[in-house]
């Protein structure tokens, strides 16, 4: 029975009757007891990712220094410190592990120490097997929720482009194709990424799709918009803070980088984090240890860091407003997402897909896309990109139809109704000719094709 539960950690199978995170939880067992500790490492060590065990209060407190634990499991009598005592000391110098205390004395005074240490569960020795893998069970589905709870409230203020678009990027265009074939490239590897490009060109789609492709895909993405934050709190929300650290800080709390442990945490708008802020980033980027606001002990954390702007990152090192230091620790594999004008015919897949998806969302019946709205959609310069893009299907979903500005305001001179396909896509592809000052490789590019499609097809109509 245990090598076969042994072999079912090992291949990643989930247990279904101590919940699906058991595997992935690193666990502490504290206990003076040798046969406890022994008992406890056969139980829970086939099931569980890593098992560490400490003899006492100070060995313990040793391999927190050293290890992130998900779990801890904790004696109360123990010569030299009590469980309960030591809790309390830990929990005030930065420790927001769950914490399970193991007693033979189940009397109330001892279990209402307990849970002002910031025990999260009481377990009576003796106990079964059972009763200490269902204690764990619960700790780990309580901090999953509660994790996922704090990740929500930035996945609300965050774009929902990336619902809609399925983590995927989607398009044709040799731009956007380009863009894929290199996140395939480095999505494997721990390296740093750096996306760059307009706002609404997709970036935080790009970071999804980097992380579903890496080997931590069933681990955490937390994404963070550094502008939404605000200055003052913005360390509190990333590194976490001990309780009483600054006024309102009643209990502690793990901030987003703990939150992210194990998976990847995305902060996009990094060019509008606060200077203070960006030294304590780059200490985390270099030692890959976190030291929450007001805590003693720094906590080691394994993630992977994906970043993006739509500023000029450069250009703000030179004026003082991004630190030149962090800047080359990021930039190791930079990234642009092309704007949606030089994605081609990508708008129109975008576009089609948009109303599918937005029809269904809303229970309101699809707006057709005819000709003269697909040659002003190809046509307009999209400066909000693909946001822009999504807005515009939204409102004309609600209003019915597109808004009378698409075919005059946006697009400029329209086809008239007579014009065919060919005739459109002639005089689409010698306008941006005309844009380009007949630079036929940078006409191919804003539209998305090849530079011989575009030869060929001058050389049928001249002739």
């Amino acid at each position: 029975m245990r090598a076969e539960t042994a072999r079912k950690v090992q291949s990643g199978e989930r247990d279904p009757e101590f919940g699906p995170w058991l595997a992935q939880a690193s666990i502490l067992v504290v206990d003076d007891e040798p046969g406890m500790r022994n008992f406890l490492v056969r139980t829970l060590g086939p099931r569980c990712k890593r098992i560490e065990e400490a003899a006492d209060a100070e060995e313990a407190s040793r391999k927190l220094d050293q290890h992130h634990f998900d779990v801890v499991i904790l004696d109360n009598i123990m010569p030299g410190k009590h469980g309960v005592d030591w809790l309390i000391e830990q929990r005030a110098i930065g420790l927001f592990s769950d914490a399970i205390l193991m007693t033979a004395y189940a009397d109330l005074e001892t279990a209402i120490q307990a849970l002002r240490a910031g025990a999260v569960d009481f377990v009576l020795k003796p106990f079964r097997s059972n009763q200490i893998l269902n204690a764990v069970a619960r700790c780990l589905d309580r901090m999953r929720l509660q994790r996922e709870n704090f990740v929500l409230r930035y996945e609300l203020r965050a774009t929902a482009d990336h619902i809609l678009l399925r983590d995927k990027l989607i398009g044709g265009s040799a731009a956007i194709q380009q863009v894929r074939e290199t996140i395939a490239r480095v999505a494997p590897l721990p390296t740093t990424v750096l996306l760059t490009g307009e706002s609404g060109t997709g970036k935080e789609v790009a970071a999804r799709s980097l992380h579903a492709l890496s080997d931590r895909a069933a681990k955490p993405f937390v994404p963070v918009n550094c502008a939404a934050i605000p200055p003052d709190v913005i360390e509190s929300e990333l590194f976490g803070h001990v309780r009483g650290a600054f006024t309102g800080a009643e209990a502690g709390r793990e901030g987003l980088f703990l939150h992210a442990q194990g998976g990847t945490l995305f902060l996009d708008e990094i060019g509008e984090m606060p200077l203070a802020t960006q030294s304590k980033l780059l200490r985390v980027i270099e030692d890959r240890r976190v030291r929450p606001v007001g805590a003693e002990r720094e906590v080691p954390v394994d993630l992977r860091f994906i970043f993006a702007t739509n500023a000029d990152l450069e250009k703000l090192v030179k004026e003082g407003a991004f630190r030149a230091d962090l800047f080359y620790r990021i930039n190791v594999m930079q990234l642009k997402l092309p704007p949606l004008r030089d994605r081609g015919d990508d708008v129109l897949e975008l576009a089609s897909l948009f109303m599918h998806k937005l029809s269904q969302q809303l229970g309101m019946p699809p707006v057709a896309i005819d000709r003269s709205v697909q040659v002003a959609l190809s046509r307009y310069g999209w400066p909000g990109n693909v946001r822009e893009l999504r807005n515009l299907i939204e409102r004309s979903l609600i209003l019915g139809g597109f808004p009378d500005d698409l075919r005059g305001q946006r697009a400029g001179p329209g086809p008239s109704s007579s014009d065919t396909l060919e005739e459109v896509e002639r005089r689409h592809i010698l306008a941006t000719l005309e844009e380009t000052k007949g630079d036929r490789e940078e006409a191919a590019r804003r539209l998305g094709i090849s530079r011989k499609t575009i030869d060929r097809k001058l050389s049928v109509w001249n002739g």
